[in-house]
């Protein structure tokens, strides 16, 4: 991929992270404890088809029981703050102090918006990311407990295709992602659909079908 190396000497505001995002570049930190940024430009971009998004049978029937509540927008900190915590799978995390305060006036903007996935009034998964026009940026997902994270995932790609969204962006492509229908492509062509996408006045909260996971099941594509 490519990187910009040196660590940004200039303090982020959320006017240059929304800039970066249209230009197709995003922050990260090497780790919780780092103190500097870098932008990323993958040669290869991670993206969610918003038509190609796979859920199982049995992911549906997990769904339809309706144990859990997803909530949007409620409690952006815990979201991130748990994204953030080191997991089993990996021994750091890219989400640092400044990253968290940067998303959090985002959010306070209203260009940050989080998925939460509550069950008996805990929060057991979640995902936040950035909206500009018809583009949504995923940042991180989280998952306490087994398929919480992709309840969000399908509650956000129900939301954005109601919303009129064209661009679902990764950012990168992991074998979870994969196995749910996210794809790789060429720099190239993620610029050109991010400027198309861009063009497009998304409505986030277009979605009126209420607040239980059984509301992700009703245009979510692609089931079987």
């Amino acid at each position: 991929m490519a990187v910009q190396n040196d660590p940004l000497a200039l303090k982020l505001t959320p006017e240059m992270i929304l800039s970066a995002y249209a230009h197709g570049i995003f922050p990260m930190a090497e780790s919780a404890e780092a103190s500097d940024l870098f932008w990323v430009d993958p040669d290869e971009r991670g993206i969610m088809p918003l038509d190609g998004f796979y859920v199982s049978k049995s992911m549906k029937k997990l769904m339809r029981r309706d144990h859990f509540e997803v909530r949007v927008d409620t409690n952006f900190l815990a979201v991130i703050t748990n994204c953030a915590d080191k997991r089993s799978d990996s021994d750091e995390t890219w989400i640092n102090n400044e990253i968290i305060e940067l998303y959090h006036m985002l959010f306070r903007m209203g260009y940050c918006h989080t998925v939460e996935v509550w069950r008996q009034g805990n929060l057991v998964g979640g995902l936040y990311g950035i909206a500009i026009g018809g583009a949504f940026f995923g940042e991180s997902m989280f998952h306490k407990e087994r398929d919480a994270s992709k309840i969000a995932l399908a509650h956000l790609v129900d939301r954005l295709n109601v919303g009129g969204f064209e661009l679902l962006d990764t950012q990168f492509i992991t074998n979870h992602l994969r196995s749910l229908g996210g794809v790789e492509i060429p720099r190239e062509q993620y610029h050109e659909r991010l400027h198309n996408a861009l063009k497009i006045k998304g409505d986030f909260y277009r979605l009126d079908g209420g607040g239980t996971s059984e509301a992700c099941l009703q245009s979510t594509s692609q089931m079987s």
